[in-house]
């Protein structure tokens, strides 16, 4: 009895509390209210649980709008009339017609004629907000439906990025080895759709897409597009695509795909020459992965094939322990699978300080995991180059990536970084610098010689370089064939520079004597410079006098480091 009487009393409280508010409103803001109350009680009592109006203008119900004036029959079979006309004609034709039908309907309850009017207006604009809800989501799945076509397209040329950029119109442009050529063009519109729809599409991004802020997201192949159903998959050769979204000047947004086909390596194998590598290469990263411990670092820029080559070396140096090591990988996120190892992907990271944090975390998990080999995908901050260094100090072989111009600049990089000089100095420690370039190779069936071109400046630098040899062995792109799609180029190939560091070569380093630590490591240590390395693969006809001089600079002028 206390309980209902406290009941009671709050209810009595709460109505004298609703009162005093209404003492004090005008009249207007009265009857604003009391509309609004009466709009939420019709729509709380007919239109909930998906109840529908079925005598609304355009609905399959065909009636007059005199008739319209004086009923509502809704799905759920409750039929209102206007209390004025329960006798009128029109109502008792109307319900005799909804029987013949076989529609569901209830004796009549009766209402005003204002409570009708207010039942169809609440009515069209719900159906309006619907019809909107519906063309979003055909818009949606068409933009999906786009950005799939647009990704096979770009599959089939096995093109390595896509590139769109929304300005007063979309351009979309695809890199096609190496080569960045316009693809599509549609209007600004059409773009902003595309690239909301990419973002929605990816698996693993930021809650929200924010147009001024630069984001990364990532796009499983495996995976069906969100809201598609399950309907919308990715090509099967494509295994993942990276995505970044950017702002940009004169522009509303800019993304770039870069597209990770899952047959690059449909065996699993750890085929260095098929990358390009010759056999000075591959005896030297045979050489790296016999040593159990110390630190191996391939270098260069964005798409220059560090992950590949990083994978391939790692799958080949499973098999050369026959799968008798525990390899754990970090990385952000894992790009090709490697049979055999523990592949940790970094997540649940959205901005560049959390991506750090989540980075060490799991280099400090792999560390206290018993690894013997550890692979990092990529080494972005002092943080994880410390980790890195400390998991090559406690007796780990670590292999990795990093951002620099050429294999001696690996220690610069470092220094700029951070990390402490005596950690560079240790030859222990530092066991393999690696550097390399993506070079076009020249289709064999229309390749043209220089000796067609010999007054092309390009040609005399040749000569002068390499004299009659140079001229009688070396070729450049033709004019394109059957056999290359009229390009003239037929894919790329990796060309590297990997030096095996003493004392000598690191402490010159370190004193900031580059030049003489390049002379050293040519001459002492027989190493090759990327320009030399490029050199013989353009005297066996496998790329051009162009290529080499765009990645390695003049033939006639020393290499810069």
């Amino acid at each position: 009895m206390g309980i209902l009487k406290i009941e009671d009393e709050l209810e009595e409280e709460t109505a004298s509390k609703d009162d005093a508010v209404s003492d004090d409103l005008s009249p207007s803001e009265k009857a604003t209210r009391e509309e609004s109350e009466k709009k939420f009680s019709i729509t709380d009592t007919y239109f909930s649980n998906g109840n529908r109006l079925l005598t609304l203008p355009g609905s399959s119900l065909v009636i007059n709008d005199d008739t319209r004036r004086l009923l509502a029959l809704f799905s759920d079979g409750r039929f209102l009339v206007v209390e004025t006309h329960k006798f009128d004609g029109r109502v008792l034709s109307f319900e005799v017609l909804a029987r013949k039908k076989k529609l569901n309907i209830s004796k009549p309850i009766y209402v005003s004629q204002n409570e009708i009017n207010a039942i169809y207006s609440i009515g069209e604009r719900s159906a309006a907000a619907a019809e909107v809800a519906e063309d979003s989501e055909l818009d949606q799945l068409q933009m999906q439906k786009d950005f799939v076509n647009v990704i096979a397209r770009a599959a089939s040329k096995k093109v390595s990025d896509v590139h769109v950029v929304v300005a007063d119109s979309t351009q979309i442009m695809f890199r096609t080895n190496g080569m960045m050529q316009t693809e599509m063009e549609y209007n600004k519109e059409w773009g902003e759709l595309f690239v909301r729809a990419a973002f929605a599409s990816a698996d693993i991004s930021d809650s929200n897409y924010a147009q001024n802020e630069f984001q990364g997201a990532q796009k499983l192949g495996s995976t069906p597009l969100r809201g598609s159903k399950g309907k919308l998959m990715l090509p099967h050769n494509v295994l993942a695509i990276r995505l970044q979204f950017n702002p940009i000047a004169f522009g509303s947004q800019y993304l770039v795909m870069r597209l990770l086909y899952a047959d690059d390596n449909p065996d699993g194998s750890g085929d260095l020459f098929s990358l390009g590598f010759g056999e000075f290469e591959d005896n030297l990263f045979y050489r790296l992965r016999a040593v159990p411990v110390g630190l191996n670092i391939i270098a260069g820029p964005t798409g220059s094939g560090k992950s590949t080559t990083l994978q391939r070396n790692m799958i080949r140096l499973l098999q050369e322990k026959n799968y008798e090591i525990n390899l754990i990988t970090v990385e952000d996120p894992p790009e090709y699978p490697i049979p055999g190892a523990r592949q940790m992907p970094v997540t649940n990271a959205n901005t560049e300080e959390e991506k750090d944090e989540q980075f060490t975390k799991a280099l400090s998990a792999a560390l206290r995991s018993d690894p013997d080999v550890m692979m990092v995908g990529e080494i972005r901050s002092l943080s994880a180059a410390q980790l890195t260094f400390k998991g090559a100090l406690s007796g780990h072989g670590v292999w990795t990536t990093l951002h620099a111009n050429s294999a001696p600049a690996i220690i610069t990089r470092f220094r700029d970084m951070g990390v402490e000089s005596f950690k560079l100095l240790d030859p222990e420690l530092i066991k393999g610098l690696i550097s390399q370039r993506l070079f076009r190779k020249l289709c064999p069936h229309c390749r043209v010689s220089v000796k067609e071109k010999l007054n092309e400046p390009s040609v005399q630098r040749l000569k002068v370089a390499l004299g009659d040899f140079g001229i009688e062995n070396t070729y450049v792109r033709g004019p394109g064939c059957k056999y290359c799609g009229n390009t003239g180029i037929k894919g790329r190939m990796s060309v590297p520079e990997i030096i095996l560091p003493d004392a000598m070569f690191l402490e010159l380093m370190i004193k900031g004597e580059t030049r003489k630590a390049i002379d050293y490591w040519t001459s002492d240590l027989n190493g090759r410079t990327l320009k030399e390395a490029a050199m013989e693969r353009m005297l066996k006809g496998f790329i051009d006098l162009d290529e080499v001089e765009r990645w390695c600079g003049l033939l006639d002028q020393r290499p810069v480091y």
